[in-house]
């Protein structure tokens, strides 16, 4: 594995220097580097072996604290999260109000392959009305391209990292081409059951959603040629690495890291390949401070601090891409300031920053008395997402029907997974005893309660405001002496008024099921149940892109308007947040780019 040093990185010519590993700096430079493009990709944490490291099958007793969640690992002992969450020490942020719902919490990744070790691997498409929200509803900003610009590259990053999913025919949640997807698994009994009700009662469908795990091998004999027809190098090394994975035998939950390479991750899918072909080199520990320029004022590389011994370098390129994350690729624009870009890089449109938007969300669950004392059999499935309900209320909205734009997917969540060590005990608001149970009552609270619990959690689209932003604390350093970001945040209108529908309808459907709630829906109150600005680490914008440069920080390629040779490959070129998780969109865009640019490079133009 070329894994180099700050010595050698400096001692090398690259056509392309990538700033982060996750699903944009993974994807841009495994089509890079599988089109013989000399490519360093830039880590700002550690390497890491999903093989080696990912403790799928040990039980919480073998944890620390039973597996509980502590600073350094904020989701759990078992979590595939490595420096990385909330808080992390020595790379502080500010919010720019003290007021509690104003606050905008910012989750960093810090290890190889980004945030695609932490994620649910829920891959949804964009449908076309999220690519034109002003158009169709006056609000927000029109993409510069359609869903039919970017369904190709939709397909191809489902096969490449192996999705399942069905195809319904529901509006705005696009079907992917016929073979494109693999077969999801069958339902357990609590999505049976509000697949039933929810229909009958309410009209909604409850459909399998899209997730990217393997419930069946990759065609690594046919998918190849498909996407790199003409390239029988690349073929080779893609049809090798999906003969390394192995399909989902749904053991445990995919944020613990996937050793067997049935989820996907970057590391697994994308980096392992495009090591195979000797065209990447991936510097870990690279914490980067800013982009440099010629005298042409053009991109020429990245000044970056190693993290071992605090030391100062520099990684040259003729294509700088930046993908470190929306909101670290906006904190690098703005820290990069030079005579010619007095306010940060690529900001003549003063929109660097401006435009932060995250998934509307709010949550309910009910005791289903249904699902009580069940006959204990094996369900079968990927340990998480299966089911969910796509937004059907396009052309209520559209009638005025509705007093908010946009919609949200809700995510169906029951099972028998793994019990906790409160899993009699969260009953005690039934008031069926009196007082806490214990010794055989206990036990028998258990087996009658275990996998009676229906969760549902929503997720929507939120119009980017003037109110959401980030910008550079002009005070507070990193331990790097880096100024960090400053988060400005307010919910609007529209997203309250959402919140308020989604728990009208979460509550519906589980009184559908024939639900007892522990805590009735707030929707008189959705400041009570919105989740906090990017808790559900779904952020995008900062560096949106357009068709004017006035209006936009980025054009269709993703190129910044002011700096040609100077790409953004992650989700801050995101003009809104739609329904629909981030990720893939991600994923096929960042292809799109590269596909282009590989183009340009050749063509001599950058």
């Amino acid at each position: 594995m070329p894994v180099i040093s700050p010595k050698e990185a400096n001692q090398s010519d690259y056509d392309v220097v990538i700033v982060g590993s996750g699903a944009g700096g993974g994807q841009v430079a495994y089509t890079l580097a599988m089109e013989g493009i000399k490519v360093l990709v830039l880590e700002a944490g550690r390497m890491f072996d999903p093989v080696r490291e990912t403790a799928m099958f040990h039980t919480p007793d073998q944890a620390p604290l039973r597996g509980e969640k502590t600073p350094d690992k904020q989701y759990g002992f078992y979590d595939a999260s490595i420096a990385s969450g909330w808080e992390i020490p020595g790379e502080p942020y500010t919010n720019a109000s003290k007021e509690q719902k104003r606050q905008f919490a910012w989750w960093r990744q810090r290890m190889l392959g980004g945030r695609t070790n932490h994620w649910g691997r829920v891959s949804l498409r964009n449908g076309p009305y999220d690519f034109k929200t002003r158009t169709r509803q006056g609000v927000g900003f029109d993409w510069p391209i359609s869903y039919d610009d970017l369904a190709p590259w939709y397909d191809k990053a489902e096969m490449l990292v192996g999705v399942f999913g069905d195809a319904e025919g529901m509006e705005n949640s696009p079907d992917s081409s016929p073979g494109v997807l693999l077969p999801p698994p069958k339902f357990r009994a609590g999505e049976l059951l509000a697949k039933a009700r929810a229909k009958k009662e309410l009209g909604l469908s409850v459909v399998p959603i899209h997730r990217a795990v393997l419930t069946q091998r990759q065609d690594a004999d046919g998918i190849p040629a498909k996407l790199h027809p003409g390239n029988a190098k690349a073929q080779g090394l893609l049809a090798e690495n999906m003969r390394m994975r192995a399909a989902c035998f749904y053991a445990t939950d995919c944020h613990r890291g996937c050793s067997i390479g049935a989820a996907f991750d970057s590391a697994t899918a994308l980096l392992r390949p495009a090591l195979a072909s000797g065209n990447l080199d991936i510097l870990p520990n690279a914490m980067v401070r800013e982009v440099t320029l010629n005298a042409a004022d053009k991109a020429s590389g990245v000044t970056y601090i190693d993290k071992v011994d605090g030391s100062e370098h520099h990684a040259s390129g003729r294509v700088v891409v930046l993908a470190a994350s929306s909101q670290e690729t906006v904190r690098l624009l703005l820290n990069s300031k030079s005579n010619a870009f007095p306010d940060g890089l690529a900001n003549s449109s003063g929109l660097v920053g401006k435009y932060l938007t995250d998934s509307v969300s709010s949550s309910l669950s009910a005791q289903i008395p249904a699902l009580e004392n069940l006959t204990p059999h094996n369900e079968d499935g990927v340990v998480g997402q299966q089911a969910y309900i796509p937004w059907s209320f396009c052309k209520e909205q559209m009638n005025g029907k509705l007093d908010f734009p946009g919609g949200y997917k809700l995510l169906v969540s029951s099972g028998r997974r793994l019990p906790g060590m409160t899993a009699a005990t969260k009953f005690d608001w039934l008031n069926e005893r009196d007082g806490i149970a214990f010794g055989a009552d206990l036990k028998e609270d258990a087996r009658r309660y275990y996998g009676s619990i229906q969760g549902i959690g929503a997720q929507g689209a939120m119009v980017p405001n003037d109110d959401c932003y980030a910008d550079i604390d002009p005070e507070v350093k990193d331990q790097w002496g880096i100024p960090v970001p400053r988060f400005h945040w307010k919910w609007a209108d529209a997203e309250l008024k959402q919140i308020a529908h989604q728990q009208e309808t979460m509550a519906a459907i589980l009184e559908s099921m024939g639900g007892r709630f522990s805590r009735p829906p707030a929707s008189d109150d959705p400041l009570k149940s919105i989740k906090q600005g990017g808790q559900i680490i779904h952020e995008v914008g900062g560096a949106i892109m357009g068709a004017d440069p006035a209006a936009s920080v980025t054009n269709q390629w993703c190129q910044t308007w002011d700096v040609p040779n100077l790409i953004v490959a992650d989700g801050a070129t995101f003009p809104n947040t739609a329904d629909k998780n981030p990720t893939l969109t991600i994923l096929a865009l960042a292809w799109r780019t590269a596909d282009h640019l590989v183009g340009e490079l050749k063509k001599g133009n950058l």
